[in-house]
């Protein structure tokens, strides 16, 4: 199969059809694995015989041509568990038993026909926008010197490098957005209640939520459609005329918005009000107080490494975590509501906005792992200022792939936001610009 041909929506139409069984999809995701995996660390762990047993047993069920994913080789990120496997979330301190059962995403991505073939690195505890693991370091398939983006690292890379054409990812600072920009592919966040969470133990403060990374807004429809039970996610409509507002200034008066990025976001605003919609700058009411957002951010992984050996923890998590306890009584919900209202007040004059999803180009390919607490929170927060709002509020955004970085040679990302139960809304836009501004779906690796 031709990376053109390796989608969602092919391979599953096929194995309906029954011109390609789910061992052969498999054995071909498998084949790419070995192939481009090696000097990517992409995945964690690789179930090429679970997945080969697996794929067998699916092909014998009486209800596979009805199947929506029917045959699909996917990723799953190491931070949920997957039956029968360690549930690694990037850290030699977590918990060493086999999980149980699935969690309820995997298990309904695989009721729909689903094959799990991997699982997929992360930075420890899912805390980092870039991703090494004790093993491994996760590098950009467009250029090895850069990081994937994290924590959803693995995941982005497994598809933009054409390993599996979707992957699962989780998204609680912008975990799915920052890496699917990083790597040139399509990812969702949905909002709150949208999909089971159930990631750590309150899913930070309800800012992380699970959902897809993919070459194709189609594709991603459909795996988000199988992880939310809303069937009708799947079919794209067309969005009408929108008001549609652009807002590239930064989040931070510390952060710089580098120009190609802001270049990125006045090429999508101009395709969409080529078609139609009204397009206006308008810029977001950021919070002047970035506190509520580190307190979650920090109190939330130190809820999640509570139970976990200290010395087993990295260094900069051992800060982290340390400074989470400490801001953990300044969480409140007063914080999130009057930033909540002031968002609602902004989106009664526009449906969407437009920003860049990072700041920058990717930070350097390295152990961040060893690197300092303040040095891997200053890295983070000037390349990926712009994801951490809409966790924060619990709303749907997504990053659309945004044409190549000349300096870096790295994709760029354009951010859709929306309000409370506008995923379908940001599906129907970024399928415009898919179709207006078509790119590379799978780096040359």
């Amino acid at each position: 199969m031709m990376d053109a041909d390796f989608t969602v929506a092919a391979v599953a139409q096929r194995v309906r059809s029954g011109t390609l069984t789910p061992v052969d999809a498999v054995e071909e995701s498998l084949a790419r694995i070995t192939a481009r995996d090696p000097r990517l660390g992409a995945f964690v762990d690789v179930r090429a015989d679970a997945a080969r047993t697996e794929a067998a047993a699916l092909g014998a069920r009486p209800d596979l041509a009805s199947l929506p994913l029917a045959g699909v080789p996917l990723a799953v990120k190491d931070n949920v568990p997957v039956a029968g496997r360690r549930l690694g979330n990037g850290s030699l301190a977590s918990p060493a038993a086999p999980a149980a059962a699935d969690h309820p995403v995997v298990a309904r991505l695989r009721a729909a026909g689903a094959v799990v073939v991997g699982v997929t690195a992360v930075p420890e505890l899912c805390v980092w926008g870039a991703t090494d693991t004790p093993d491994a370091i996760t590098r950009n398939p467009w250029n090895p010197a850069v990081t994937s983006g994290g924590s959803s690292g693995g995941s982005a890379v497994a598809v933009a490098a054409g390993m599996v054409p979707a992957a699962h990812g989780a998204d609680g600072m912008g975990s799915i957005r920052i890496p699917a920009a990083a790597c040139g592919v399509f990812g969702i966040k949905p909002g709150r209640g949208l999909v089971p969470a159930e990631l750590g133990v309150d899913s930070w403060f309800g800012m992380a939520e699970n959902g897809p990374m993919a070459t194709t807004v189609a594709d991603a429809a459909l795996l988000l459609s199988v992880m939310a039970d809303r069937p009708g996610l799947a079919d794209i409509a067309d969005p009408g005329s929108l008001r549609i507002a652009v807002s590239v200034r930064s989040p931070l008066p510390v952060v710089r918005v580098d120009a190609p990025w802001r270049a990125a976001v006045e090429r999508a605003a101009a395709a969409l009000g080529g078609l139609g919609h009204h397009v206006a700058t308008g810029p977001l009411p950021y919070p002047a107080n970035p506190l509520p957002l580190l307190a979650r951010w920090t109190a939330g992984t130190a809820a999640d490494a509570d139970g976990l050996d200290p010395a087993l923890l990295q260094r900069r998590t051992r800060r982290h975590v340390t400074a989470g306890r400490m801001l953990a009584r300044t969480v409140k919900p007063a914080q999130v509501e009057r930033l909540d209202r002031a968002l609602r007040r902004y989106f009664a004059d526009h449906d969407v906005v437009l920003t860049p999803t990072l700041a920058s180009a990717p930070i350097a390919a390295v152990r961040w792992s060893d690197r300092s607490w303040l040095a891997n929170l200053t890295a983070n927060i000037r390349y990926a200022p712009f994801p951490s709002l809409w966790n924060l509020v619990g709303w749907p955004a997504a990053s659309v792939p945004a044409g190549i970085q000349p300096a870096t040679g790295t994709p760029l990302g354009v951010q859709i936001a929306a309000p409370p139960g506008g995923e379908g809304r940001i599906l129907a836009v970024a399928a415009q610009l898919e179709r207006a501004l078509p790119w590379q779906r799978v780096a040359a690796v």
